[in-house]
């Protein structure tokens, strides 16, 4: 069997009504949240509304930023690195998908250290200990972003596309509420859990697969095949919102 290394630092709190932990786990890195999410709408409000109260009953104090935009420009970034420096955040709190875990990531590092968060992509030079800890909520079954060490950001001004790759921005905890993903339409429901099974595939034919992650790409290719029409037909079927979530963190922890 070939010599493989595996690191995955982020607790992931999987199952059905996990999002009330959130103000706990929280509490453990920080008093003064920063809540980033996408523009509020209506689906989305009582999670947010469920947010800011568990984070209330947990004794912190919370800002919240909405300027998530899909495929996050260093623009926005920027903005919600300036709502955290001024409520003075201890730890950053994306609640979303992928866009708005990696602006959460991405916050997280610019927010404690000079410069843009563009001066730390991956091939630059690297974060420090000062980057602010970040907790994740997924709504949707695709990214994985709540169990990876990537943040992926779009420079404005040049329209270049690039990412954040470090493990301190791995996420500290990672709460994945498959409740949280039964409003979403099934046209997103559709691209995110196809997302899934790319990373899934990807993973196989990595040069640095394992044993290890090979069988969780396996099983998050298995359930992506059998659920995955199964929630875009019925976006509150249980058993098949429960699957996605699942092979969406395993194909994750595997990117």
């Amino acid at each position: 069997m070939k010599s493989f290394t595996y690191f995955q630092p982020t607790e992931i709190r999987f199952g059905r009504g996990r999002l009330d932990e959130v103000g706990e786990m929280v509490a453990r890195y920080g008093k003064r949240c920063l809540i980033v999410t996408v523009p509020i709408f209506p689906a989305f409000e009582p999670v947010l509304e469920r947010v800011k109260d568990s984070l209330q009953k947990a004794g912190g104090a919370w800002e919240h930023f909405d300027g998530v935009v899909p495929n996050p420009t260093t623009d926005w970034v920027t903005a919600g690195a300036a709502v955290a420096k001024a409520f003075g955040a201890d730890v950053v709190l994306g609640v979303g998908g992928g866009s708005s875990m990696d602006t959460a990531k991405a916050i997280a590092v610019e927010a404690t250290h000079p410069g843009t968060a563009w001066d730390y992509l991956f091939f630059k030079t690297p974060p420090s200990s000062k980057t602010l800890p970040v907790i994740a909520v997924s709504t949707t079954s695709g990214t994985g972003s709540q169990v990876t060490q990537v943040a992926v950001i779009t420079e404005t001004k040049t329209k270049t596309k690039s990412a954040i790759f470090n493990a301190l921005i791995y996420p500290k905890v990672a709460i994945v509420d498959p409740e949280l993903m039964e409003t979403v339409p099934s046209h997103v429901t559709a691209s995110t859990g196809f997302d899934a099974f790319c990373h899934a595939f990807e993973s196989l034919l990595h040069p640095a697969a394992s044993p290890y992650t090979d069988r969780m790409a396996l099983e998050a290719i298995e359930l992506v095949a059998r659920y995955l029409p199964v929630v875009v037909e019925d976006g509150k079927n249980q058993d098949g919102r429960e699957a996605m979530a699942w092979a969406d963190t395993l194909a994750g922890v595997n990117w």
